[in-house]
């Protein structure tokens, strides 16, 4: 038993031997593999000392300049862009929805209180031209003035004198709703109307009728109310961060896909001047003719607005490094590429204002930035010269010795 247990313990003392060269080859192997050496990405100063780190409050480490060889610019794939002045242009897209112009809806009333004995509209949604019938009333107190006219007119006429008397029915007939044509029919028959036709003051749509057969109606009960939806309003909700790219008269492409017609461009031509607390968004109006009636109130889409700002700095989107609480560039000064910080303005899918930091000409990396980014941060640490580069010596990691045997002596 002896004799075993000493063979056993040989056997785990060459195995931990072994793991140890194993994982020393595998470490020097892995830093075979990455990009930076000292000799070909040192720090920036001639004696390869770190450089003073940059003031990065937005991440847990400092950066520092690099310097990088052609060849390694080459082999990482860095490419390099200037800082260019341009007037960004903006494309915000917004929801919309199609409504009533307000400017085109009436409300039908009587000016005399009655009671409905026939609708000739029956059904929401029906369309209506200007003049139509759309309800009899019988008015008690029009039936009566009617009569006091006719009366007043045959006194009249039997006397042979024209008397203003006529003149002040006639004008009150009017101001209870009835036309000079209607007038005229009762004087040339000489018996008054039972009931009063009300009839559509516009052409459009009935969107609400009030009343049915029998009800009672006096000058403030709506009867109908008719939209002209010939040209209809579209209200679109730009949200609080974009308000600023709207103005009137700005362009806008509108898309209701539900209408089956094609986008189609149109202007603000209103800014409402309230936010909605719930969305967080300023209304805008735009207005947009309806001929064939598809755009049809309460139908969604999208409202794309383009706003060109004033002439600013940009860089592309991929040269900007943001750490969350601060954001910078990779700026070329020679062989050397320092991290800038930099304030932003507006972001665009491909282009980035700089509003402060860099100055117009100013080459930044707009490719493998991150790659130096990594490295910067982590010279920034004190790590510089750990990583071996492509084509540099490779060094030997000796195994650790083994430890010596106490029972070597007694096998």
């Amino acid at each position: 038993m002896t004799h075993f247990t000493k063979l056993t313990s040989a056997l785990a003392a060459v195995a931990v031997t072994t793991a140890v060269f194993t994982a020393g080859l595998w470490i020097q192997r892995s830093r075979d593999a990455w990009p930076f050496a000292p000799a070909t990405l040192a720090s920036g100063s001639a004696d390869s000392r770190p450089a003073a780190p940059s003031t990065d409050s937005g991440s847990s480490h400092s950066r520092v300049p690099i310097t990088v060889t052609p060849s390694t610019v080459q082999q990482l794939g860095i490419r390099l862009e200037p800082a260019t002045r341009e007037a960004l242009t903006e494309v915000v897209r917004a929801m919309a929805t199609v409504v009533p112009d307000e400017s085109r809806i009436s409300h039908v009333h009587t000016r005399v209180a009655g009671w409905v004995e026939h609708l000739d509209v029956n059904t929401t949604g029906e369309m209506v031209r200007a003049g139509q019938p759309l309800a009899d009333i019988f008015s008690q107190e029009l039936f009566s003035s009617q009569t006091e006219y006719l009366a007043i007119r045959q006194t009249t006429s039997a006397s042979g004198l024209t008397s203003m008397v006529v003149a002040g029915g006639r004008t009150r007939l009017g101001v209870l709703g009835m036309t000079p044509a209607d007038i005229d029919a009762i004087e040339q028959s000489g018996e008054p109307k039972r009931l009063f036709t009300v009839a559509a003051p516009r052409s459009g749509v009935v969107v609400n009728r009030g009343v049915t057969v029998g009800t009672s109606v006096d000058p403030s009960t709506t009867l109908l109310t008719i939209a002209d939806l010939s040209r209809v309003w579209i209200l679109a909700e730009v949200p609080e961060t974009h308000i600023a790219t709207v103005h009137l008269g700005t362009r806008a492409q509108v898309d209701f896909p539900g209408s089956g017609q094609v986008p189609f461009d149109a202007r603000i031509d209103f800014i409402y001047p309230t936010l909605s607390e719930r969305t967080r968004t300023l209304r805008v109006r735009l207005s947009a003719a309806n001929p064939r009636g598809t755009l049809r109130p309460g139908l969604y889409g999208t409202v794309a607005f383009e706003s060109t700002g004033p002439s600013v700095i940009t860089v592309p989107r991929d040269a900007v490094v943001d750490t969350g609480l601060q954001q910078h560039v990779f700026v070329a000064t020679g062989d050397h590429f320092e991290p800038r910080p930099v304030t932003l303005g507006v972001q665009l899918a491909n282009r980035v204002e700089i509003r402060s930091g860099l100055a117009e000409g100013e080459r930044v990396v707009a490719a493998g930035v991150f790659l130096l980014d990594s490295e910067s941060r982590l010279r920034a640490t004190g790590g510089n010269g750990v990583h071996q580069g492509h084509g540099a010596p490779a060094t030997t990691t000796k195994p650790t010795a083994a430890p010596a045997d106490p029972h070597a002596g007694h096998r």
